[in-house]
């Protein structure tokens, strides 16, 4: 009986190996994985701006809660000030406000996966390692900074959705398909 696991773990590779060696070698995987997701995540994030209304920028779950818009804000900020960090690139000069109207902050968002892409095209896992100052006086390796980066897209995106579902929107991402 064990000849024959033998002979079967040995015959055609699954079809996962097949389609990777059709694929070829990932040579940065930690940083190819980030910038694979700048598109999902800028489509999503950028959407679900859109859909809240300009009159619920201002919405706040409860009292001590950050705004609709402070959320827009935040990730806008978020993605200059990470994308700038792990490229070593100056952040683009943004001057936005949580009060800003919905145009100004959703184009602000743009702007900022624009720059991501951008400043992450050159990025590869050949400097994982090196560390910088991140948040004040807290040193992060690059690596770590990407990995955070990813979190805070995730993050950020359901912080969206919650706050469309509060207000009877289902997000991008809870949409049916279209046909």
């Amino acid at each position: 009986m064990t000849s024959g696991v033998a002979a079967a773990q040995q015959a055609a590779p699954p079809a996962d190996a097949q389609k990777m060696a059709e694929l070829g070698t990932v040579t940065s995987p930690v940083s190819g994985f980030v910038k694979a997701g700048v598109p999902r995540y800028q489509k999503n994030m950028v959407a679900a701006a859109e859909a809240m209304p300009a009159e619920k920028y201002s919405f706040k779950p409860m009292p001590e809660m950050n705004s609709f818009g402070h959320l827009v804000m935040h990730i806008t900020q978020s993605n200059n000030t990470f994308c700038s960090k792990i490229s070593g690139q100056a952040a683009p000069d943004v001057k936005i406000a949580e009060t800003d109207g919905k145009d100004k902050l959703v184009a602000a968002m743009k702007d900022s996966f624009a720059f991501c892409t951008t400043a992450l095209a050159s990025v590869d896992d050949s400097k994982l390692g090196d560390q910088f100052m991140f948040f004040g006086n807290r040193p992060i390796s690059r690596g770590g900074a990407l990995v955070a980066l990813q979190g805070s897209w995730t993050d950020h995106y359901a912080t969206e959705a919650i706050y469309l579902r509060l207000n009877g929107i289902l997000p991008p991402t809870a949409q049916p398909e279209k046909k």
